[in-house]
């Protein structure tokens, strides 16, 4: 996970990392690799869901194999079970306008994992929920992540959400942007709402956010 301040780089990097944008320093490598441009090994899921709505679930999660001109039988199974995952699947022939605003990221979320890409990228998935809302949405994306274990990258301005998800959290300074810490997250998992009482929990909330110069 990766939290600092606005405007300091960090949806820039994500970009970069997923090749929508090109570095002006530097090289960035999967397996090795440069990479050039957007590949089909990474899913993103953006601030927004961008849900087409003339289009319903089930067709919204299936948008990325229609575009890249795949068989969508192939992935119709996968799609359903997809929903199915994230507690969707009655709603799979729905219009997004039928969904609340967290229904809709899952759906997001279901379409950047159809085609079983190795890598996950969330830009600020839940920023525009109410926070009772963004709380479910952790709970969902920690148990979906739990049955797909992808490789996630989260961008957040939530410093608990950040601690609540992460193995590893990346604190970027103002601009110009840097990495001002590399912290670990030792906190057991599975993990649920609970964890959040906890005093090491807090330690490392209170922790992070005086990185970012936050204090009580």
């Amino acid at each position: 996970t990766v939290i600092g301040p606005s405007g300091c780089g960090k949806s820039t990097l994500l970009k970069v990392i997923s090749g929508i944008e090109r570095p002006s320093a530097g090289v960035v490598k999967r397996f090795g690799q440069p990479v050039t441009g957007p590949t089909p090994d990474i899913g993103m899921v953006f601030q927004s869901p961008v849900l087409m709505k003339w289009r319903t679930v089930i067709d919204n999660v299936l948008f990325p194999i229609d575009a890249l001109g795949l068989k969508r039988r192939d992935y119709l199974d996968k799609a359903h079970a997809l929903l199915e995952l994230a507690g969707l699947e009655r709603f799979a022939k729905a219009w997004p306008r039928e969904l609340s605003g967290g229904m809709q990221q899952r759906v997001a979320l279901c379409r950047a994992l159809i085609y079983d890409p190795p890598f996950l990228l969330m830009d600020e998935p839940f920023g525009a929920l109410d926070a009772l809302t963004r709380d479910q949405m952790n709970v969902e994306l920690m148990r979906i992540w739990s049955e797909t274990k992808k490789a996630t990258l989260l961008i957040t301005h939530s410093v608990s959400e950040a601690v609540f998800l992460a193995d590893r959290v990346l604190v970027m300074s103002g601009r110009p942007g840097t990495i001002l810490a590399d912290v670990r997250i030792e906190l057991p998992r599975p993990r649920h709402t609970s964890i959040r009482a906890a005093p090491v929990f807090g330690d490392y909330v209170r922790d992070l956010s005086a990185l970012l110069g936050v204090h009580d």
